[in-house]
């Protein structure tokens, strides 16, 4: 446990991507098996112990330290497994041998929900503060260490010398403490065999494009098809004669097929699709607030699936019959991609149409053109002769998105944040007028540097008006408060908030010191925005 705890503060407390993956690399190289393949499960999120629930920790803890100061100290701090690892008053076990990873997590697997507080409560003994602080992000899931799946397999990448792209092709054949694949990229042992499970293929992603790159790109290079609004999935499927075998996977390579068993039927027979997944009423796409209803739950109720049926929009074809098809050019993709989708005729399977266009100017108007239809969030181009790459290469795959909407409002509330921003008021809460009253439209935790957060914060401690628990309501007069100008990539009608409005995708664009709070926007305008979407 050592070890890993010690590579979870590193992490923690390191915010540049390239040190993180040193960290990792290193405590590759030097854990043995199978603690490197547990902590490697733990970082992707592939880890459940299901005798361990928050719950039972804060009533374990209870039982050592009063609750009300648990409480206080809980606010203060921010995070649970942080709170309890410093608030834990450790009694002596006269244990000297070292904990080890794998047995902390073979042991809890094994154990009911009776055993688990126990067990969890002679480690919490066992270890010191920073050794606790692990054990209880180990078993409760939320690292948040700023480590994602496609971080990992990268450092195991690093690791190993192997390309990624290899490591990704075997990635969801292989189970944890992953002692097969440690075995292959140290030349142990074989490769190990990706035919016994659909793999996840690392998706080709689009730089911005900027005004500039219209002066050096010609357009007869381009295709252009519009940027639907959902989320980016990549569905793979195959036969066998006597099985079907459906996966799912999300632009991250997480495995979401269960939550959209309504798309299962209409893919074609062993071909891997990349698209985007929308919700369509007879094949009319709906916004994304339609699909949010479907998105982060375990089961689907027989309601969701009849009001909010799902479709894929397709975009690229990988690959079709064992035929890899990612090295041909776009077109011939294209073409493979239409002759399957007219070949299934499925209404929940939809080819991404094109947009024909001679000039950037004619493509422009029918960008501009497009804001009347909110399942579209801009348009794609993609050079013709590329092949479908994995990562995001240069000079390829363009996006250019619309606009965003931009408002006027004032802060309201204030929250401290997780992790590293647990001592600062980072999550802000704001409003616009209604007659006389603020009422709030959305909130954000993003869009500002590290110096104008110390700002922020320092904002919210001089102009707290109000406590309520963790939550600071900071002064919002007409002639007092804070304006931000919030961007915003739309809005839907919302029952969680007093205006009847939440905004989608908020992030402080700009704090407008030059304003004073009567100066923000009304609740008429975001309605009016709202009619005209």
């Amino acid at each position: 446990m050592k070890a890993f705890s010690t590579l979870l503060d590193r992490l923690s407390h390191e915010p540049r991507r390239t040190e993180k993956l040193r960290h990792i690399v290193r405590y590759l190289r030097e854990a043995p098996d199978p603690d490197r393949g547990h902590a490697l499960a733990a970082l992707c999120g592939a880890l459940d112990i299901p005798a361990v629930k928050p719950a039972m920790l804060r009533a374990l803890v209870s039982e050592r330290v009063d609750p009300v100061l648990f409480g206080l100290s809980y606010d203060f701090v921010g995070d649970l497994s942080e709170t309890i690892a410093l608030i834990w008053p450790a009694q002596v076990t006269g244990k000297d041998a070292p904990l080890h990873l794998a047995e902390v997590i073979s042991t809890l697997l094994s154990a009911s929900r009776r055993e688990g507080p126990a067990l969890i409560a002679r480690w919490l003994d066992e270890l010191d503060e920073t050794g606790r602080w692990a054990l209880l992000k180990l078993i409760t899931g939320a690292l948040r260490v700023g480590v994602s799946a496609l971080l990992a397999r990268q450092a195991l990448a690093e690791f190993s010398g192997h390309p990624v792209e290899e490591i990704e092709e075997v990635w969801h054949g292989v189970e944890p403490p992953y002692t097969d694949l440690f075995a292959w990229l140290e030349g142990r042992g074989p490769r190990p065999d990706p035919s016994a499970a659909l793999t996840f293929r690392s998706p080709m992603l689009a730089h911005p494009i900027e005004d500039q790159d219209f002066e050096t790109l010609a357009p007869s290079e381009f295709h252009a098809e519009w940027k639907w609004d959902g989320i980016r999935i990549q569905a793979a499927t195959r036969s066998n004669g006597l099985a079907r075998d459906v996966r799912l996977f999300s632009r991250s390579g997480d495995d979401i097929t269960t939550a959209f068993p309504d798309l299962i039927e209409a893919l074609p027979e062993d071909a891997v699709i990349d698209g985007e997944l929308v919700v369509a009423r007879d094949t009319v796409v709906a916004t994304f607030s339609d699909l949010q209803q479907r998105l982060n739950r375990k089961s689907v109720s027989a309601a969701m699936l009849r009001d909010s049926p799902v479709a894929l929009m397709a975009y690229d074809l990988l690959q079709i019959g064992g035929e890899d098809l990612r090295p041909h050019s776009l077109p011939a993709r294209r073409a493979r991609l239409k002759a399957l989708v007219e070949a299934k005729a499925h209404p929940r399977l939809m080819l991404s149409p094109a947009i024909p266009f001679a000039t950037w100017e004619e493509l422009a108007e029918k960008r501009a053109q497009s804001a009347e239809n909110p399942a579209i969030e801009g348009v794609m181009l993609k050079r013709l002769n590329s092949p479908y790459l994995a990562g995001r290469p240069k000079g390829f795959w363009y996006k250019w998105k619309r606009d965003p909407m931009i408002a006027d409002c004032v802060m309201m509330y204030a929250q401290r944040g997780h992790g590293k921003r647990s001592s600062f008021y980072s999550d802000f809460t704001f409003g616009v007028w209604e007659g006389e009253k603020l009422v709030p439209v959305g909130k954000a935790y993003f869009g500002f540097t590290d110096e104008e957060l110390k700002g922020l914060d320092r904002f919210v401690r001089q102009n707290t008006i109000n406590r309520f628990g963790p939550v600071r309501e900071v002064a919002h007069e007409p002639d007092s408060g804070l304006v931000l100008e919030i961007a915003f990539e739309g809005l839907q009608e919302s029952t969680r908030h007093r205006s009847g409005l939440a905004m989608r995708f908020p992030r402080i664009h700009r704090i407008r010191n030059d304003k004073k709070p009567a100066e923000a926007d009304r609740i008429e305008t975001l309605r009016s925005l709202l009619r005209k979407a």
